[in-house]
């Protein structure tokens, strides 16, 4: 059976606590095992790798091979408290670990939102257009067929138009509906390409993908950087961390550029993958010497950059979902009301 995974949160929260006895003077060993009584009272997936790290370490072996021996871990993870021991940078790994999966928890967070605030908006309309349909619409129809004898030949018979109507703008939420759920189905069954196909088709979309692809990257990178591993093999490992075609596509040329002699300031730059402003700031700092603290400031920027497009998506759904709910409810209304006033009138 397959170990189920730390999730962003409990990754973070293992990092940070780690770094902190680090910083504290506690050694590696001792570190794991005040986890591991801590963890008793919750329990849960963390408690257990806890207790299978607590058994390597008091055996001898390392922090990163005890951790890969507990089976819940990341390989980013892995790789870079392993790059740390062996830069004696454990530390400051541990605490940009911590960082990073809290900022990746962040983001998906905001993803999550984005998802499920337009779905609950869908079966909203749904509902109320199925309601309409079934309930609200035959109930007029049955009144002014009984006075009119029959709507199709009376003058009330564009009533049949808030039927139309609600028929199309029904079908329209249901086919939006079950696309978002076979996206989701998809994207979680490990066949992200096939969605990313049709989301690289929405320039927003494609956008939100890019910039999340790349702010992974470049922060994998910072870290790497910061554990002193060459630029080359730091572009290399950080590669993977980007889930985004486009960006790999890029990165692939950039690091046929560093074969050629390049750095990999020069080849982001040359081959577009950053802003032309924050490639401009990446060449500044490879040049003065700041790389790790110019990744770090592109890092937060390029985070703030997701948050704010998933914000602006959100933003852009909430009113047009609301709108088509209130336009079709309203149109549909006024096309059963219609009628009843003109029959008010004409008595009056």
């Amino acid at each position: 059976m397959k170990k189920k995974k730390l999730d962003y949160l409990g990754v973070s929260a293992f990092c940070e606590s780690m770094a902190m006895m680090v910083k504290a003077g506690i050694q590696t060993d001792e570190a794991v095992g005040l986890l591991h009584d801590d963890s008793k009272k919750t329990g849960g997936v963390l408690a257990q790798a806890l207790a299978v790290m607590k058994e390597q370490v008091d055996a001898g072996a390392s922090l990163d091979a005890a951790m890969r021996a507990s089976g819940v871990f990341p390989d980013y993870a892995l790789q870079m408290v392993e790059a740390g021991a062996s830069s004696g940078r454990m530390e400051d790994i541990l605490f940009r670990l911590a960082r990073y999966y809290a900022d990746q928890k962040t983001i998906s967070e905001k993803i999550r939102g984005a998802v499920t605030y337009p779905a609950a908006m869908l079966v909203l309309i749904i509902a109320v257009l199925t309601v309409m349909l079934t309930m609200v619409l035959p109930s007029f129809t049955g009144v002014y067929d009984s006075l009119t004898g029959s709507l199709a030949a009376s003058s009330y018979s564009y009533i049949r138009w808030a039927y139309v109507f609600c028929w199309v703008a029904l079908a329209v939420m249901v086919l939006l509906a079950v696309l978002l759920v076979t996206g989701l189905i998809l994207w979680t069954s490990g066949k992200k390409e096939t969605v990313e196909k049709v989301l690289n088709r929405i320039p927003v979309c494609r956008s939100i993908l890019e910039d999340m692809g790349t702010f992974r990257f470049t922060s994998a990178l910072a870290t790497f950087i910061a554990s002193g591993e060459l630029q080359d093999e730091a572009v290399k490992h950080s590669l993977p961390m980007t889930d985004c075609r486009a960006v790999e596509e890029k990165l692939h040329r950039c690091a046929a550029r560093m074969e050629e002699g390049h750095s990999i300031a020069q080849a982001a730059y040359d081959e577009d993958l950053f802003e032309p402003v924050y490639g401009r700031m990446f060449l500044a700092g490879e040049r003065s010497g700041n790389m790790e603290e110019i990744l770090n400031r592109l890092t937060g920027l390029l985070e703030q950059d997701c948050t704010e497009k998933v914000d602006r998506l959100v933003g852009v759904a909430d009113p047009l979902l609301s709108g088509v709910l209130m336009v079709t409810v309203g149109i549909s209304l006024l096309s059963v009301m219609l009628p009843l006033i003109g029959m008010m009138n004409s008595v009056g």
